[in-house]
């Protein structure tokens, strides 16, 4: 498959760059990683329950190694596949179901959506008061959030506390969690409160990975969905490969009515027949071409990305003919993104434009691991 040999590719060049490096450690776990580590692991014994958050869209691959060092009952750990907004509904559950198949207890969360943090959080009580074989109020239980970078644990954090706090008291001491769009913003283990009757507590801790560097196929997946920086590979090639899944999946015909292709033919002024000549100003006036997160634009580029696939007559299966189109795409994404041709990194804009939408959900829904084939 293509889409596998790009991946391969990112992750073979990742590989070799951090193998000519003289430490025998993976460069992200620094001292500071290391002392996180040994400072989640003298706490694992003394929570009542552990949420091991993972990244929906890579349910395998974002697993948090430091949990298999330890032996945890399934009944103590809930798997939460968080960013499930930016997975396939449908294959979200045979993941779930996956995992339950193995006793494990499993949901999918998006952590801005208020009424998934409701059920989440409802499911945490119950299994709290499962483990502590009582439904009487008066006691204090300690969750854990355990996770790679990049899965979301602090954004679950806040919207847990947010949406957990009873008291008017509480709402206005509100206290946030680091978030942002790059991995390892959590820097110590922080204590938020996320229920009363009984008291429960929500452990926020620093994203850890794996001394050791994942095989290839795994460490594409982290690098594509921003677990580990990309400062390992060029965001080109990064970008190529999340073109050579996206043109191997069904997605781009969900566009299929942004085509300008057939509309232009036969209604070359329709576009702007229904507006008036003061709102089309205003149209205008509002785009600001650098924002590559204006609706608009990424119209533009959703369309750009059905026309090319559509009108491509090559085999996408083929690892040279899916290069090309790639190219091609590139060249046609320049324009979408009004990335000026002059620039020398103009295409590297453009990657870093485009792994932008793909990672916030912009350009449709993916699940990058495969469902092992031994399930039942």
């Amino acid at each position: 498959m293509a889409a596998m040999h790009f991946g391969r590719r990112i992750g073979t060049a990742a590989k070799e760059k951090l193998g000519k490096q003289k430490n025998i450690r993976a460069p992200w776990h620094d001292s500071f990683m290391a002392a996180v580590s040994r400072a989640i692991a003298e706490r694992i014994p003394m929570v009542d329950l552990i949420v091991h958050v993972r990244d929906a869209r890579i349910p395998l691959s974002s697993e948090c190694e430091l949990i298999q060092n330890y032996t945890i009952s399934s009944l103590k750990q809930i798997i939460v596949l968080n960013k499930m907004d930016l997975a396939g509904p449908s294959a979200l559950q045979a993941w779930m179901e996956y995992f339950r198949e193995r006793n494990y207890i499993s949901c999918g969360v998006n952590a801005h959506n208020k009424e998934s943090i409701k059920q989440f959080l409802s499911l945490i009580q119950r299994q709290v008061r499962k483990l502590r074989g009582t439904d009487h109020a008066n006691y204090t239980a300690t969750v854990m959030l355990i996770g790679i970078p990049n899965v979301g644990k602090s954004a679950l954090t806040n919207a847990l506390h947010q949406v957990g706090r009873i008291t008017a008291a509480e709402k206005g001491k509100l206290k946030h969690a680091t978030v942002g769009p790059e991995p390892g913003e959590t820097k110590d283990i922080r204590s938020y409160k996320i229920g009363s009757h009984p008291n429960i507590y929500v452990l926020d801790t620093p994203a850890v990975l794996s001394p050791k560097v994942p095989d290839v196929d795994v460490l594409s997946k982290l690098i594509l969905t921003g677990a580990i920086g990309d400062c390992f590979v060029g965001r080109q090639e990064i970008a190529q490969y999340f073109l050579a899944i996206h043109n191997s999946s069904e997605q781009y015909k969900k566009w299929e009515k942004l085509s300008t292709k057939d509309n232009e033919r036969f209604f070359p002024n329709r576009a702007t027949e229904c507006l008036t000549n003061s709102e089309l100003h205003m149209k205008q006036k509002n785009q600001i071409p650098a924002d590559h997160t204006q609706d608009c634009i990424v119209q533009d580029v959703r369309r750009t990305l059905y026309e090319t696939i559509s009108s491509f007559e090559g085999n996408i299966k083929c690892e040279d003919e899916m290069e090309a189109l790639i190219v091609t795409q590139f060249t046609a994404l320049q324009e979408a993104f009004h990335v000026p041709t002059e620039f020398e990194d103009a295409q590297d804009k453009v990657a870093g434009k485009l792994l932008n939408l793909f990672r916030t959900g912009r350009l449709g829904h993916y699940i990058l691991d495969h469902l092992p084939s031994n399930i039942h």
